[in-house]
């Protein structure tokens, strides 16, 4: 069987930490990008928002050309760091979040956060926009959104000699879990209309 988009459904196998229950759609065979663009397709196609993943500026440096029909990049560099993963419109609000996935399964390290994505963050909330970061444990399957106020608070507690990653019980405890749909498989605008609407 295939998903409307043409991927093939993975199997379904058990969730090591939920036995009983009989609502996992575990091994998904996909990562967490791959979700949140298939979702925002959906989100797209129904005309419920706008969002998509901003492309990365690369400076191209040097290109060979083999044959008239093919070129092969040799050479390219970054043009600047990038700022976040996603950005849109949804309800007339600018929206702006990043997405990490991590294997750890006690925390989850600040170190894959940058202080200019910091930056951009608090920019985003100061002009009034709504912004946030999906994290997923992929060793759980389970995926997060923890607004960027929470992040703030960790990351200045890090520059402060704290802790340098999340623990993961506190993530489960004070962020929210992202129910998991066929077709919006990372349904982030659920906790987004609790959240800011």
């Amino acid at each position: 069987m295939n998903y409307p988009n043409g991927q093939k459904k993975p199997v379904n196998q058990s969730h090591p930490k939920a036995k009983h229950s009989t609502n996992i759609f575990s091994n998904r065979g996909m990562s967490l990008e791959d979700d949140i663009n298939v979702t925002n397709q959906y989100y797209l196609d129904m005309n419920k928002a706008v969002i998509h993943k901003k492309p990365t500026p690369v400076q191209i440096v040097k290109v060979n050309y083999p044959r008239r029909s093919a070129a092969v990049i040799t050479e390219a560099y970054f043009k600047q760091a990038s700022t976040t993963d996603y950005n849109g419109l949804y309800r007339g609000k600018y929206v702006d979040f990043e997405a990490k996935e991590t294997k750890n399964k006690t925390t989850f390290p600040l170190a894959n956060i940058h202080d200019h994505q910091i930056q951009h963050m608090e920019s985003i909330i100061h002009h009034g926009g709504i912004s946030f970061i999906i994290i997923r444990f992929t060793l759980f399957e389970e995926t997060y959104l923890m607004p960027a106020e929470k992040l703030f608070h960790f990351w200045s507690d890090k520059l402060n000699g704290g802790k340098k990653s999340i623990p993961y019980e506190k993530i489960k405890q004070s962020c929210y879990l992202i129910p998991f749909h066929y077709q919006t498989r990372v349904d982030y605008l659920t906790i987004v209309d609790r959240l800011y609407f």
